[in-house]
């Protein structure tokens, strides 16, 4: 991870939450903004010093429009726009407001709690929480509906190069497009297939995640379609999350990348299909809430927008 990047390399941990915040109307949430630029260096700096071994770290990104009402420079990152809903035959990826992203992480519950605690603190007068979401690891980094995620994230120092912007936007490098979706799970009609048909719609085995040959692999299965390509990779950091009062159990999809183009693509192919019609039959199972795109500038950035 560059020394002044926010922490969009690490791998997931086993706490998570993810909170989406919009600014009210009307006010002026500068001063605001500034508070939290410090807020959010101040709780990386320290948990990092109390808990060194807890892999906690909090990432803000930033909406399109909250870049422009809080009169940040200009021009925007290249990608950052407001995401644009993909409507296919039968799914729709859907867009939805978000102008601030928080991704908490820690081995300890009770520092993400805090963090979120501090960062509610200090927006509430001037905003409202819209999204608020608690994952958890499931067993050994399975989503509710049985299989391994994130196999094909790339590894090393790689992670580094598919999550964060380069020379070809320099103004903004070091910084990563980030972009959400919350899936929730038709967990009924799930447990309806056999694992053998799960297994196709996934493209994967269930007990050890062995990816099917390409001659086997159904062309409309999770891993044919949202795999675009070795040289176009992102760095997915998904956490289940479950309630089981309101039977809402689900993935949230969080992908950092150096480019949202990489995104745009996997989202095209899931929902549109290729060729279209034939969409990712993931989608039968999974509907996507939520729908955002943001940017997560470095800590040197952040530390001028606290100025």
């Amino acid at each position: 991870m560059k020394a002044d990047s926010q922490n969009v390399t690490d791998y997931t941990n086993d706490n998570t939450i993810f909170m989406v915040w919009d600014f009210k109307d009307n006010l002026d949430v500068k001063d605001v903004f500034s508070k939290l630029c410090k807020l959010l260096i101040n709780l990386n700096n320290s948990v990092n010093v109390r808990f060194p071994v807890s892999r906690a770290s909090c990432v803000m990104g930033i909406g399109h429009d909250a870049w422009l009402r809080l009169d940040l420079p200009g021009p925007l990152p290249k990608e950052l726009v407001n995401f644009t809903p993909i409507a296919g035959s039968k799914h729709r990826a859907v867009s939805t407001r978000g102008d601030l992203h928080f991704h908490i992480r820690a081995d300890n519950t009770s520092i993400c709690y805090d963090m979120a605690s501090a960062i509610t603190d200090v927006l509430s007068p001037v905003a409202v929480s819209t999204e608020e979401i608690h994952g958890f690891r499931y067993w050994d980094s399975r989503t509710i509906l049985g299989f391994v995620d994130g196999t094909e994230n790339p590894q090393g120092q790689d992670r580094e190069l598919f999550s964060m912007v380069g020379d070809e936007d320099a103004a903004y490098k070091g910084g990563s497009y980030l972009f959400v979706q919350k899936y929730v799970h038709n967990l009924t009609s799930w447990k309806e297939l056999s694992t053998e048909q799960q297994e196709k719609v996934i493209g994967r085995s269930k007990a050890n995640d062995i990816e099917m040959a390409d001659d086997v692999k159904p062309a409309n299965s999770h891993i044919a379609l949202a795999n675009v390509g070795d040289d176009l990779k992102i760095v997915r950091d998904n956490m289940p999350f479950g309630n089981m009062s309101t039977n809402e159990m689900g993935t949230y999809f969080i992908a950092y990348a150096s480019t949202f183009t990489t995104v745009q693509k996997m989202l095209n192919n899931m929902f549109i299909g290729s060729p279209a019609g034939n969409y990712d039959r993931i989608l039968d199972f999974s509907t996507a809430k939520t729908g955002s795109l943001f940017f997560v500038p470095t800590f040197n950035m952040i530390d001028d927008f606290s100025a």
